[in-house]
């Protein structure tokens, strides 16, 4: 039987919302020329129906004794609301400073790709698009770019039909 080290903890969505948590990367030094200085991974999770809610359980893989940084998003019929927080210990602690990161909603009437995504050596990316009805991530097609010697990804988008895209930034301050 496989073990599995790592940390889980629950939340409970009230009806008509979907969460969901990614797991924020930053970049080694030594990268930040070639990469972003952020990269994100969504966590995976298991649902629950208990009752009327939906009880979800997101695991991380490998929690650091520093804290993990989280991003949450909690998506509900018209809007979506965006905390940050950290993992430490068994406990998820929300952020009273928010963490920079733009986010936009995408939207077209024709059929649309989104190209030129870059990935980190180990396949992370800064930028996430997400369907708010499913909040499942939109997969890109990932290819190798021989000119630029480098891994990205394209995303085809639906017509008439919205996307909430997000990417870490660096604050300025």
């Amino acid at each position: 039987m496989e073990s599995w080290k790592g940390k889980h903890f629950s939340i409970t969505d009230p009806k008509g919302v979907n969460t969901v948590i990614y797991e924020v990367y930053k970049t080694n030094k030594e990268y930040l020329h070639k990469y972003p200085k952020y990269t994100v991974e969504r966590l995976r999770s298991t649902e629950q129906l208990v009752g009327d809610l939906k009880k979800k359980t997101f695991y991380v893989e490998d929690p650091q004794d520093s804290g993990n940084q989280l991003i949450i998003f909690s998506f509900a019929k018209e809007k979506v609301v965006i905390n940050n927080g950290m993992l430490i210990n068994n406990e998820v602690r929300i952020s009273k400073k928010p963490m920079p990161f733009k986010f936009n909603t995408l939207y077209s009437e024709e059929k649309m790709e989104l190209k030129d995504f870059k990935y980190t050596p180990n396949l992370k990316r800064a930028i996430t698009i997400i369907d708010p009805e499913t909040t499942e991530e939109v997969k890109p097609v990932l290819y190798y770019d021989e000119e630029t010697n480098e891994v990205k990804g394209k995303c085809k988008l639906k017509p008439y039909k919205s996307y909430f895209a997000f990417e870490l930034g660096e604050d300025k301050k």
